[in-house]
């Protein structure tokens, strides 16, 4: 498997590629703006999009994913269903964020622990993370030791837990019992910032217990 992080909205929000070398399917893990870059990145790669997946409902992960998925007739795999109530409210993120024009989508799938995303001859495990929001989810690459875990983990830090239905407790947990058992080789992708392993995390990410 290849990726390629595209940094995307006044956030700087990791925006991910997925593709398989093989068929060059190509999956678009939160779009959250800037659609003419995203599909930039998608022609230079000579990628074919096959679906959109989301890992939580947060605007600046999913604010562009119902123009992206009507411009291009794209599935939408993800979040989990917990997270309804936050791609409802995406009007209202939008006023409160000031992203222009942004739309609810109704996924395609809902994903829950321990469900399959295909993607060309790839095959990705869908983790179910919660604390962030209630429905967050990871996608993890076995193969390729690599994960997109959105907004639950980062580079020396956590995803915040101050937004409505977000829980600091299950957070961590979702850290140690979900991500930290992949394994200290596991590299990932953050929703934000560089990326890390979960050795470097579990060791030294003062939320985690490192020192």
């Amino acid at each position: 498997m290849q990726f390629a992080i595209i940094p995307v909205t006044p956030f700087e929000q990791n925006c991910t590629l997925f593709w398989c070398e093989a068929t060059r399917q190509a999956a678009v893990i939160d779009p959250g703006g800037d659609i003419d870059r995203i599909l930039a990145h998608v022609a230079e790669h000579k990628l074919t999009l096959g679906k959109i997946l989301v890992t939580h409902g947060h605007i600046d992960h999913a604010g562009a994913v119902a123009e992206l998925a009507e411009r291009c007739h794209l599935p939408i795999e993800g979040p989990h269903a917990e997270d309804r109530f936050w791609i409802e409210g995406m009007p209202q993120q939008s006023k409160m964020f000031g992203f222009p024009g942004v739309r609810t989508f109704e996924p395609t799938r809902w994903l829950q622990q321990g469900d399959k995303v295909n993607l060309g001859n790839l095959e990705l495990d869908v983790l179910h993370c919660p604390g962030h929001t209630p429905g967050h989810v990871v996608f993890y690459h076995a193969p390729s030791r690599l994960a997109q875990v959105g907004d639950v983990l980062f580079q020396g830090s956590i995803g915040r837990t101050d937004f409505p239905r977000g829980d600091y407790d299950t957070l961590i947990a979702s850290i140690h019992e979900k991500l930290f058992p992949l394994g200290d080789d596991v590299r990932f992708i953050p929703g934000h910032g560089p990326m890390s392993t979960m050795g470097e995390e579990r060791r030294f990410n003062p939320f985690c217990g490192g020192q």
